[in-house]
């Protein structure tokens, strides 16, 4: 064992739906129904870190240590995306309502679990401890800044932060210019 990511051999071996070139998880990191996995090329996905469900990542992301990405509902990341520490995506949720029964260990016909697929597109990247809820679309280029709640879709190239989410300013896209 060189380092602490899982080897070529290794990666063969974690049963997921697909990866590409270039792919480091760490042997920390916790990949539940990895065949519902698909990864894309150079992929880092660092310790402690928890992907669970029907998950999509494009190429060139980076999943920092500590965060959870809950796709019962799919999550998908596009291209040159990425999520900072400790940052967590659902795409499911229980209802808190009081009507029904919450958690994983209670009879599906007591729960009223909803959601919808979350899609981070290209080039996006999420600060520390943000949380990202169901059905939410966050737009290309989009910034977000340290512990932000995303409850909404967010505009494209726009730079966003707060408890819930609130528009900052424009995002510039000079980075663009970086890939021709």
């Amino acid at each position: 064992m060189d380092n602490s990511f899982y080897s070529h051999d290794e990666l063969a071996g974690l049963g997921l739906k697909s990866y590409g070139e270039n792919v480091l998880i760490s042997r920390f990191a916790r990949l539940y129904s990895p065949g519902t996995i698909e990864i894309g090329s150079h992929v880092r996905i660092d310790d402690f870190c928890i992907l669970s469900g029907t998950i999509k990542l494009g190429s060139h992301i980076h999943i920092s240590a500590y965060s959870a990405l809950y796709g019962k509902f799919g999550i998908v990341m596009e291209d040159y995306s990425g999520l900072s520490p400790r940052c967590t995506v659902f795409s499911a949720t229980d209802d808190f309502s009081g009507d029904y029964l919450i958690g994983p260990m209670v009879d599906e016909s007591l729960t009223n679990v909803t959601g919808g697929e979350v899609r981070i597109g290209r080039y996006s990247q999420l600060g520390a401890g943000c949380v990202v809820m169901p059905k939410v679309r966050i737009g290309e280029g989009v910034a977000l800044g340290a512990m932000s709640l995303v409850l909404k879709d967010l505009d494209p190239w726009k730079i966003y932060k707060g408890i819930p989410t609130t528009f900052h300013r424009d995002r510039g896209r000079k980075l663009l210019n970086l890939l021709k």
